[in-house]
């Protein structure tokens, strides 16, 4: 049974212009996030410290006066941010009660190793336990990333049901999982890749009930509108893009070009923000990035 705060969350996520921004970097790809964002590894010891960091340029992303639910619908956490509190609230309530912005939770444990071109999810052994602490505290949905590399139809169709059978226990905690079975932007099949992964994403569509939802999160078609039969499908409840390793700038042009499809951006969300600035040189880069994202968002 979703709450009211949920109920609330649905229909932001449903009918208002915006993105929804990455911050849901794991341990596997905190140093480098913590690298461009001019924090060196010299200057943490261990995962715990590595975690203050990341959290703390977190908070300094989502406190700033330019966040806020007017332009960023949503935000995605890691489970370490969940357990962590900003200005005194835990995060999940900070972004929703201060900010109006939708807490969605990363729930995968990273990739498995790659077969028939294509990484599957690792197995989540406490999925259960991680959407009870959820719903505790009002998240509205969850993502899982699986990668293809290859245009192998068995892989590609392997990463669709998995992310399926996943997404139904999700569904069936009351939370909206975000599928994204990421295409990688280097594959020398990416096109092809793109139509095979269309096709399973259509069809799994039709084993879920009539009142179920979800979103996807996929990369940045080569082809400009290729996934609108997602768009349009009535258990979609929203398309959204990674960046993928694109520039910001090229993310956009992209993004762009896909009516309907919003940004779901990591890397171009916090391009070119630093430890190093002043905070009104930080809110500037980041209300600039966060304008140029929104009007990608729009098309």
């Amino acid at each position: 049974m979703a709450s009211p705060a949920q109920l609330d969350m649905l229909e932001k996520i449903r009918s208002q212009n915006g993105f929804i921004a990455a911050l849901d970097q794991s341990g596997g790809s905190t140093p480098k996030a913590l690298l461009l964002y001019g924090v060196t590894e010299s200057e943490y010891q261990g995962d715990e410290e590595m975690y203050v960091k990341v959290h703390e340029m977190r908070t300094r992303i989502v406190t700033s006066k330019v966040f806020d639910g007017a332009r960023v619908l949503g935000a995605i956490l890691f489970e370490n941010t969940l357990d962590r509190s900003i200005e005194g609230l835990p995060s999940a309530e900070y972004l929703w009660q201060v900010k109006q912005v939708v807490p969605f939770l990363k729930v995968d444990k990273g990739l498995a190793d790659e077969v028939n071109g294509t990484q599957l999810l690792k197995p989540i052994s406490n999925l259960d336990s991680l959407l009870a602490k959820a719903n505790k505290q009002n998240v509205f949905g969850t993502k899982m990333r699986s990668v293809i590399k290859l245009a192998n139809a068995q892989g590609i169709e392997d990463v669709v049901a998995q992310q399926f059978a996943v997404g139904k226990q999700i569904l069936a905690a009351g939370l909206i999982p975000i599928i994204e079975p990421e295409i990688d932007i280097h594959s020398p099949e990416k096109a092809q890749a793109e139509t095979l992964l269309k096709a399973a994403l259509i069809k799994h569509l039709d084993s879920l009930a009539a009142d179920q939802v979800v979103m996807f999160k996929v990369t940045l078609p080569e082809t400009a509108n290729f996934y609108q039969e997602l768009v349009s499908h009535p258990k979609v409840l929203k398309l959204v893009a990674l960046s993928g390793g694109y520039s910001r700038e090229e993310a956009n042009h992209r993004l762009s070009q896909n009516n309907g499809m919003i940004a779901s951006f990591s890397r171009a969300l916090t391009e070119g923000v630093s430890a190093q600035q002043s905070d009104a040189e930080f809110d500037a880069t980041m209300d600039a990035t966060i304008a140029s994202i929104c009007q990608a968002s729009r098309s």
